[in-house]
């Protein structure tokens, strides 16, 4: 019983902990704060968590885990790998909007640099998937793996930065998930009708494949365009 309680207790001060390094920052967010978001004495977090840097790892860490459950079945699907990554960034994406630990996460590693970054968790997944769609023709000889994975990262980054000016501000904000399911529609249709040529010549641009049963006039998932 004093075990699980403990467990409970713990659970409890990262969840607060979570929540307020998400609104005010780690170096805005002191123990004692955490410990009346918790209900707890200063002595319980102290006695968990020894520093404010030990309870910004757990907290990381829960991040980090919630991401990894969130998408560990992904690998695993029949689907070709470029609708795999879209579908992959769109469910980190509805993490972002509903998950404090994972905004925190990503608040924490800007703040705190020399943390464990919480997109290492997922990245590697993302490689794997570029390079299995480059090598089955899914990609534009043009679209490397290395320069999608960036792509990836920065959409996922500006889906937070969005996310960040919006939220608590407007209850009727655009999805960040439709936004972003827009975005791709776009890049993997392309944006200009031709480009000058190597000679100078216009020629067309070739567009990366779309994901199975996704068409020109529809999102990168499939669905419509909004």
């Amino acid at each position: 019983m004093k075990q699980e309680r403990a467990l409970r207790t713990r659970q409890a001060l990262i969840k607060a902990a979570a929540e307020e390094f998400d609104r005010h920052g780690y170096d805005a967010t002191s123990l004692s704060r955490i410990s009346a978001a918790a209900g707890l004495s200063i002595g319980a977090v102290t006695f968990h968590f020894p520093s404010k840097a030990h309870l910004a790892d757990a907290v990381q860490e829960e991040g980090r885990s919630v991401t990894l459950a969130a998408l560990k079945d992904l690998p695993a699907s029949s689907a070709p790998p470029l609708r795999l990554v879209v579908d992959l960034t769109l469910e980190l994406v509805r993490l972002m909007e509903r998950e404090p630990s994972v905004r925190s996460a990503i608040r924490l590693t800007r703040e705190r640099p020399n943390a464990e970054a919480w997109s290492d968790s997922w990245l590697p997944m993302v490689r794997g998937l570029l390079d299995r769609a480059y090598e089955n023709g899914q990609l534009h000889t043009d679209a490397l793996p290395a320069d999608v994975t960036m792509l990836v990262e920065h959409l996922t980054s500006g889906a937070e930065a969005y996310l960040r000016t919006r939220m608590g501000s407007n209850p009727a904000f655009d999805s960040a998930v439709a936004q972003l399911k827009r975005i791709w529609h776009l890049a993997l249709v392309g944006l200009s009708a031709d480009e000058p040529s190597a000679a100078g010549r216009p020629r067309p641009v070739s567009s990366p494949s779309c994901p199975a049963g996704a068409r020109p006039d529809t999102t990168a998932t499939g669905e419509p365009a909004d």
